[in-house]
């Protein structure tokens, strides 16, 4: 249970986060092994965390907010919940591309939106950007989640950012033209639905595909086995990346010790414990992916300031549906 005390303050952190708690508790006890400092771990989804946090206001024993998409780090910072922070680490072990400009939230792990495409029906060679998936050669042949997927809004909202709104609208109305069915699921069923033979290519993060092929399920492994990865844009702006991320809260009554976990996150040590458990891509420069992700090979991403994806989320949001994405 939460506590809010001071007495108990100076000695925990409270943690709202919207990753899954088997992903990130490890870290969180080993930074409370190394320091001494308590992490009390609230999860829950993104919206629900940010509207508890509002309702509980001033008294809010919340000290952070984690969530897992840029989208709603900009939703939690223009609802003024975030305070700036203002530290050299966070600044030396962050690329100035994955943090906010204000400092109000900081990204902690990547995640590169990617194309899987079947190994026997697709050859790499007809891929080439997420533009191109708009092409007739496509009718029918692409498996990607629903609109209200936060990935799929700031991909789409990168493409904003790249090409404009006009743009990005006739974009989206040809990638749904060449849906090989109605989005449903997650980014698993996504691969699943292209090793089945549903779809030709699919959307995703590669984390999802990294924790199919790491696992111990062996159907999920199979599928896996069954595509392959490209990066698009890669003589262009860059493949799409997305970063889970954490700001400190303003009204955290154990602000200094949460600075300390954020800082603690982007250690060389937190950092392989995201590529190594999560399959992410880590933040910090120099540190590597795990074995499985790196034998994708190295890419170039699209450095875009990403706090521009979440102040075009909205814009996102209404191109896609405007289209038809649902």
């Amino acid at each position: 249970m939460l506590v809010a005390s001071q007495a108990a303050a100076a000695a925990e952190v409270n943690l709202y986060s919207a990753r899954q708690e088997q992903l990130i508790r490890p870290i969180l006890d080993q930074f409370t092994a190394e320091t001494g400092i308590k992490v009390n771990l609230l999860s829950d989804g993104g919206d629900k965390l940010l509207a508890r946090i509002q309702a509980e206001g001033a008294n809010s024993p919340a000290d952070i907010l984690l969530t897992v998409d840029v989208a709603r780090l900009e939703q939690a910072k223009d609802a003024g919940v975030f305070v700036p922070v203002q530290s050299t680490v966070l600044e030396e072990a962050i690329p100035a591309h994955l943090r906010d400009s204000d400092n109000q939230w900081f990204g902690l792990s990547k995640r590169a939106r990617v194309l899987v495409y079947a190994k026997d029906r697709v050859k790499p060679e007809e891929l080439s950007t997420y533009e191109a998936l708009a092409d007739d050669v496509w009718q029918g042949r692409i498996a990607v989640r629903s609109s209200s997927n936060t990935y799929n809004q700031s991909l789409t909202a990168s493409m904003i950012a790249a090409n404009g709104v006009e743009a990005t609208e006739a974009w989206a109305k040809g990638l749904v033209e060449n849906f090989a069915r109605k989005p449903q699921g997650g980014d698993r069923d996504q691969i699943q639905a292209v090793a089945a033979g549903e779809a030709d290519i699919a959307i995703v993060n590669t984390y999802y595909l990294g924790g199919m092929l790491a696992g111990n399920d062996a159907d999920q492994k199979a599928a896996a086995d069954k595509v392959a990865v490209f990066f698009p844009n890669q003589d262009g702006r860059g493949t799409h990346v997305n970063v889970s991320g954490a700001g400190v809260l303003k009204t955290a009554p154990n602000h200094d010790d949460a600075v300390k976990l954020i800082e603690f996150l982007t250690s060389d040590e937190a950092q392989k414990f995201y590529a190594e458990v999560n399959q992410e891509y880590p933040v910090r420069p120099g540190v590597p992916a795990s074995d499985i992700v790196s034998a994708w090979g190295p890419f170039k991403e699209d450095t875009v300031a990403i706090t521009r994806l979440g102040e075009l989320n909205r814009e996102a949001v209404e191109v896609m549906d405007r289209a038809g994405w649902r």
